[in-house]
């Protein structure tokens, strides 16, 4: 059937897609707000509306919250990123209604009570201190701190004790009704869905939520790039190699992707065969290529021993320099078999495909069909490819990351250098 879309007087935009043969609901509020959005004194508020968020409203306790949905066998949760901040919820297609209402009664009537806030600011803590203690969620926060130094998009999402413990109840209200706006956001619906149904029971509880915010847009990002170690006693060491990406709408993001799979998006990855099966330096490495509103990021994550930490970084150099002189039309087939693959398969669960339409429906306004997006997919060629690879890697400004026992690591000049233009005849960086 597709995705039927509506949208509001106060100009909320609402989206389903009718998978008929499915008995659930996957359904949320997806607000075009996140870790971005806040000021240099909001450092993680984001993340704490999100974690108050089901802790009691002026019409339903914590627990009732909870026992709501759980009497229908529903299941409701949260989830705060770089740009935006959602409520979603699964239940059975019966239930949407009072799915709808919880998460409605949640921007609506939220309490932000003191009491409840105070014990999930001590959660939090936690987190931060977990993340603090896991090596691969540190060696990330630290990859986008330099990439985007001094800037919002590169801050943690979880904030700082500081920050956090320095938050009231008034804060976060007056965070959301700075920057929670119909105008920012949308509603959506996958699964057993009919769109008037689920139209009249958004429009009734949300209809008249405020249409527009004061909010400033966020600062736009520029990406630095530069060097960070941290010498820690571990086992293994984690490392993040990466350059400036592309965004969202810009024309190589489809292309940034294909490349991250052919470089590092699988076992038959170039990548995961010179590195880790024939030279056994690490044992875990992969490519990954995350886009935002106005830019992007593309890396590379490998995690091994301190023996082999010498040798790591000049082999993944010149896999880098060798994609920007050729890649074969078998790697674009096949990566773009699986990017194929993972869109089809996604349509498959309700919860993914509703995630996908609340992203595309905030960054492009409208729901980019499956034939679109291999249609795009379809246009890119090898010679594209690396073209794009050497325009993102070659004798440009590297981000690099490290965490653990990492002396034996290439000094951050040589990796510049190494990164530099090839001579005529093809220079290998001695490994």
């Amino acid at each position: 059937m597709g995705v039927e879309i509506s949208r509001l007087s106060n100009g909320l935009t609402i989206a389903t897609e009718t998978m008929p043969h499915v008995e659930s609901v996957a359904l949320g509020i997806w607000v075009k707000a996140g870790s971005r959005n806040e000021a240099s004194n909001q450092h993680g508020i984001a993340h704490l509306l999100e974690h108050m968020a089901f802790k009691g409203t002026e019409n339903r306790s914590a627990w009732k919250i909870a026992a709501d949905i759980e009497d229908v066998g529903g299941e409701i949760n949260a989830a705060t990123s770089v740009e935006t901040t959602s409520f979603y919820a699964r239940v059975l297609r019966d239930d949407m209604p009072l799915a709808i209402d919880i998460l409605a009664d949640i921007l609506n009537s939220s309490k932000f009570d003191a009491e409840e806030l105070e014990r999930e600011k001590n959660v939090i803590m936690q987190e931060i201190g977990a993340a603090h203690d896991t090596p691969d969620d540190v060696v990330f926060d630290r990859f986008t701190e330099t990439a985007f130094r001094n800037q919002t998009i590169g801050r943690t999402i979880l904030g700082t004790p500081e920050t956090v413990q320095s938050f009231s109840s008034a804060d976060l209200r007056r965070y959301m009704d700075d920057q929670y706006s119909a105008e920012r956001m949308v509603v959506v619906a996958a699964g057993g869905v009919k769109h008037d149904d689920f139209v009249r029971e958004v429009e009734s509880r949300l209809g008249s939520f405020r249409a527009k915010t004061t909010a400033p847009e966020p600062d736009v990002a520029h990406y630095v790039g530069g060097d960070f170690r941290e010498q820690r006693e571990l086992m293994d060491a984690q490392v993040v190699l990466g350059f400036e990406g592309r965004a969202y709408h810009v024309r190589d993001f489809y292309a940034s992707q294909l490349l991250a799979m052919i470089l590092g998006g699988g076992m038959s990855s170039r990548l995961f065969q010179e590195v880790r099966e024939k030279r056994g330096l690490c044992y875990s490495v992969y490519a990954f290529h995350w886009g935002f509103s106005d830019t992007g990021v593309f890396g590379i994550h490998a995690a091994t021993g301190r023996s082999h930490l010498k040798k790591l970084v000049p082999v993944i150099i010149n896999e880098l320099h060798e994609a920007a002189r050729n890649i074969g039309q078998d790697e674009l087939n096949r990566a773009r078999a699986q990017y194929r693959a993972s869109l089809l398969m996604s349509h498959e669960s309700a919860a993914s495909r509703a995630g996908q339409i609340a992203r595309q429906m905030l960054l492009y306004g409208h729901a980019v069909s499956t034939e679109e997006l291999v249609e795009r997919l379809s246009k890119i060629t090898t010679e594209r490819l690396t073209d794009l690879a050497g325009r993102l890697f070659i004798d440009a400004s590297p981000t690099l990351a490290a965490v653990g026992p990492i002396a034996p690591l290439m000094k951050f000049p040589d990796i510049r250098h190494g990164l530099a233009s090839a001579t005529p005849s093809p220079r290998k960086i001695a490994v």
